[in-house]
């Protein structure tokens, strides 16, 4: 964490007297006064729907330095370890022998979100990025998944099945105020918040078909995004709100496509019908998408680099490894991603052009899933 640095303040003081007198310097230190993090509760309405609150833009004492998030079965179990972006440092901060997984930053990059199974269903779970401060926030014996922290913080959205289907809730980052949103027919998954707080996008099944749909963070305005009979998945909202990224089997391939937040405007990013995409990030500054091309039944996969029109196509690892699962550092100079090319899967690091590959985990056990801290 950079600390907020103190400045030293000289007040010269001229004492007007003898032409010969010399001056004299006192150096006062200024202290600043500790920030708060401010946070808006949305209140449940008696019809179960949550009341929009806008939300007040965290404020923090230290930004902390770029670190990553990742799965390691290291400990014999699915565990979340954080460590600096160097590879050193390396943190257990779930140390617990049940599953834990599904790792997601706080948008101030001091807390982690995951979910476990360490009683017995699956829990949503936070944690300080140190370790320390662990909290059971959905206490439902129902299995619960999938936590997105809002751009703010104040919020986490998740799917639950608490009501006996998949859908959409959104709490507070205390565990409070678990309200569910989505009350559409079919299963709902993997929510994703706008940039702005203002919607959600996610994974639908209306009638059975596997669609992105999105809504507004209060649970009205539902809109289907996808709208088509080949199977959607995977949504991201660009960095700027301005469109949503999805997964589409349509046209016979498996590819990137985006889609304004209205559902208009939908364009293919990635053209690659012969093997498919699986995993793909947005860079900070929503110009490029890195994604790994692979899909089912090809013994290997590659990370790619395109512009977010689909032009510039960019391979940056070798064919011959099966290398998967981007993510961009904050300042889009670096992507970590994993490989299998030391036997094993470990998390690799590289600079955005493809060179510099560098072996950060360096463990003979299953590491997946990085995640850049914000």
């Amino acid at each position: 964490m950079r600390r907020i640095v103190l400045l030293l303040v000289a007040l010269v003081v001229t004492i007007l007297a003898l032409a010969c007198e010399e001056e004299k310097e006192d150096a006062a230190v200024a202290t600043p006064s500790p920030a708060i993090m401010v946070t808006a509760t949305p209140q449940a309405t008696p019809n179960g729907e949550a009341t929009p609150t806008p939300e007040a833009t965290p404020t923090s004492t230290s930004i902390p330095s770029a670190r990553i998030a990742f799965v390691s079965e290291r400990d014999g179990n699915s565990e979340i370890y954080v460590m600096n972006a160097d590879g050193s440092s390396l943190i257990n901060v779930s140390n617990h022998p049940e599953f834990d997984f599904d790792p997601t930053w706080s948008p101030g990059g001091t807390k982690i979100a995951f979910m476990s199974k360490r009683d017995g269903a699956g829990e949503i779970y936070v944690v300080n990025a140190d370790g320390t401060g662990l909290a059971d926030l959905t206490e439902n014996a129902a299995h619960d998944w999938t936590p997105a922290w809002s751009p703010q913080g104040s919020r986490i959205a998740f799917a639950s099945r608490r009501d006996g289907n998949d859908k959409i809730y959104v709490m507070n980052t205390d565990g409070s105020g678990q309200t569910r949103l989505t009350t559409n027919a079919g299963r709902d998954d993997n929510p994703v918040w706008s940039p702005d707080g203002s919607q959600i996008a996610f994974a639908c099944h209306p009638d059975g078909n596997d669609e992105i749909c999105a809504v507004n963070a209060d649970g009205t305005g539902l809109i289907n995004l996808s709208n088509h009979p080949a199977y959607d998945f995977e949504p991201a909202w660009s960095p700027d709100g301005s469109r949503v990224a999805f997964i589409s089997q349509r046209g016979g391939g498996q590819d990137i496509w985006t889609v304004k937040p209205d559902g208009t405007g939908l364009m293919r990013v990635t053209d690659e019908a012969m093997q498919g995409e699986d995993e793909y990030e947005w860079s900070r500054d929503g110009s490029k998408i890195a994604f790994d091309e692979g899909g089912a039944g090809v013994p290997r996969s590659d990370i790619y680099v395109v512009n977010a029109d689909g032009t510039g196509l960019n391979q940056l690892t070798p064919k011959s490894e099966a290398d998967f699962m981007p993510t961009w550092s904050p300042d889009g100079t670096r992507i970590a991603f994993v490989s299998g090319r030391d036997g094993n899967s470990e998390i690799y690091v590289m600079n955005a052009d493809g060179t510099g590959q560098t072996n950060l985990s360096n463990n003979p056990a299953e590491d997946n899933f990085p995640l850049w801290s914000p």
